[in-house]
């Protein structure tokens, strides 16, 4: 009975989010977003022909406090490879300026004030990520905190099988 409930509630938020729903190989939305620091706007367009690692998180989500040190160590080692890229969700400037301080989190960060970018990409909850390749195309995603061994098994092999020689 609570499996069936669960299924009805997963439903009833795919509705009322729209159902947007994500496929791997489609285009990653890329539509403008407001950076966290306020300097203008960016969107993933701006980041062509790089691997992209875009985590959705909040400061208040005790998951995503969980996953951010494993995410920094990741973008830190992987500085060549990567772009992280953090778009808070649900949250307020402030609280998510002093998550990202607290945490010595380095990576690039956006707003997304009206959960636009969280709707186009089909977010169910915090935390999300999703990889997007050099063109521009989703080519992974997971939902709920991302641990290290996801990032070494199938984030790690995406990322250097492009560096190989063929």
């Amino acid at each position: 009975m609570a499996a069936v409930a669960f299924v009805g509630l997963l439903g009833f938020g795919l509705i009322a989010k729209g159902g947007t729903e994500l496929a791997i190989g489609e285009p990653a939305p890329d539509a403008p977003v407001e950076r966290l620091d306020g300097d203008g706007q960016g969107s993933l367009a701006d980041y062509r022909g790089k691997w992209l690692l875009v985590n959705f998180w909040a400061s208040w989500c005790r998951p995503c406090e969980e996953e951010s040190p494993t995410i920094q160590r990741y973008a830190d080692e992987h500085r060549d490879d990567l772009v992280v890229i953090g778009i808070n969700s649900e949250d307020n400037t402030e609280d998510a300026t002093g998550f990202i301080e607290e945490n010595g989190l380095s990576w690039e960060f956006f707003k997304d004030t009206n959960d636009d970018r969280a709707e186009d990409y089909g977010v169910l909850g915090l935390p999300e990520s999703f990889v997007v390749d050099p063109d521009g195309n989703l080519a992974l995603l997971f939902r709920g905190p991302i641990d290290r061994d996801y990032l070494d098994e199938y984030v790690t092999p995406l990322i250097t099988a492009a560096e190989a020689p063929a």
